[in-house]
C-alpha cells in the first residue's frame, strides 16, 4: 500500500495548498497521496498580494530553487537545486529597490529579511516564483516553502510546514514543480 502511495506522489507534479476549515492562516498541503498540515499567512489567501499585507497569494507557482541552512545537520534528499544559506545572505523586501525580492549579500541598508535566520524558519527553505521572473513592485516578496514555527504559527504569507513533513516532501519536488494555492 505504501509503495502505491508513494508512486503516485512520484507521478504528482503538482502541490496543492488549500485552505484548512476554522482558521484562515492554516492550510492542508497535498502531494500526490501525501497530505499535510501547513501554515500559511496571518491574512490568510488573497488575489490581490501587496507587499506586507500578511496574505499567502492564491496562485500557481513553480519551485525555482532551494536554500538550506549550512551550519545545522540536515541532509536532504531532493533533486531540486539547493544552495547552502550563509553569513550575510539577505532577500531584499524593499519595493523600491532595484534589488526588490531578490537574493542580496551584506551589508545591505534597505529593508530585507535574513536568510540566515536564528528561530530554524530557513534551514529548509524552497523559493517559490511569486514576483520573481516577472517582478512589480508591492506585489510581494520572499514568498517562499519552509519550516513551520511550533504550533503551526502564521506566517507573513509563506507556506510552512513540519520538517519532517518538509523531509517527506522533498524527494519529489524538483525545479518547476508547481504549488498551487487554491
Amino acid at each position: 500500500m505504501e509503495k502505491t502511495r508513494r508512486s503516485r506522489a512520484i507521478q504528482s507534479t503538482i502541490i496543492t495548498v488549500r485552505p484548512a476549515p476554522g482558521q484562515k492562516s492554516r492550510a492542508l498541503v497535498q502531494f500526490g497521496a501525501i497530505v499535510v498540515p501547513a501554515a500559511i499567512g496571518r491574512s490568510g489567501r488573497t488575489v490581490l498580494k501587496r507587499e506586507g499585507d500578511g496574505a499567502t497569494p492564491i496562485a500557481s507557482m513553480k519551485v525555482l530553487s532551494g536554500f538550506r541552512r549550512g551550519d545545522r545537520p540536515t541532509r536532504l534528499q531532493t533533486p531540486l537545486p539547493i544552495r547552502r544559506i550563509r553569513g550575510g545572505m539577505l532577500w531584499c523586501d524593499q519595493p523600491e529597490d532595484p534589488n526588490y525580492n531578490r537574493l542580496v549579500k551584506a551589508p545591505f541598508r534597505p529593508s530585507h529579511e535574513e536568510m540566515k535566520r536564528q528561530d530554524g524558519l530557513y534551514d529548509v527553505c524552497l523559493v517559490m516564483d511569486w514576483n520573481v521572473t516577472s517582478r512589480a513592485r508591492n506585489r510581494g516578496s520572499a514568498i517562499f516553502f519552509h519550516l513551520i514555527k511550533p504550533g503551526y504559527e502564521p506566517t507573513a504569507g509563506c507556506v510552512a510546514v513540519h520538517p519532517r513533513d518538509m523531509r517527506r516532501l522533498l524527494p519529489f519536488i524538483r525545479k518547476g514543480t508547481v504549488v498551487r494555492v487554491l
